[in-house]
């Protein structure tokens, strides 16, 4: 299987995969429940980009928001997508369980997350949930909402 390499949101094809990704979680959410980053977002200090790469076409893309340092070390997941045409493949959880292994390595000890509550995510969640993710409050910035499931896991 492919390895997971970190990626910039400027390159053509990352960009692609995540503006389908961006417009597809608009089309999903209202405004106000939806926190996708736009791609060029993901290009901030305190994120890494990662994609799984099949010959010269990334498949799948997730990303890391670091935050404090320490013993205190979170992550934030966000945005992991996978193209529709190779969903089913495994390609998700294999740039799950790479991400994790980045984020332990770069110090992280707790990885949070925020995916939607209706049923066009429950594959999500069920990959999560099989990965160890566990439903919690809210965490950072983020409000109680029923559009959306909070989840953490300490690695």
């Amino acid at each position: 299987m492919t390895a997971i390499v970190r990626v910039r949101a400027d390159e053509p094809d990352v960009a692609q995969l995540l503006t389908r990704h961006f417009e597809l979680m608009r089309s999903q959410s209202p405004p106000e429940s939806c926190h996708v980053l736009p791609g060029d977002a993901l290009n901030a200090p305190d994120i890494t980009l990662y994609g799984l790469r099949d010959a010269d076409e990334v498949v799948a893309v997730g990303a890391i928001r670091k935050t404090g340092s320490g013993e205190m070390a979170h992550g934030e997941l966000k945005s992991m997508h996978t193209a529709q045409e190779r969903r089913g493949q495994g390609l998700a959880r294999h740039l799950l369980r790479g991400m994790i292994s980045e984020a332990r390595s770069a110090g992280i000890t707790v990885l949070n997350l925020e995916t939607g509550a209706g049923e066009e995510h429950a594959a999500a969640r069920r990959l999560y949930h099989s990965e160890g993710f566990r439903e919690c409050p809210p965490f950072g910035e983020y409000v109680s909402d029923p559009l959306s499931v909070f989840m953490t896991r300490r690695i």
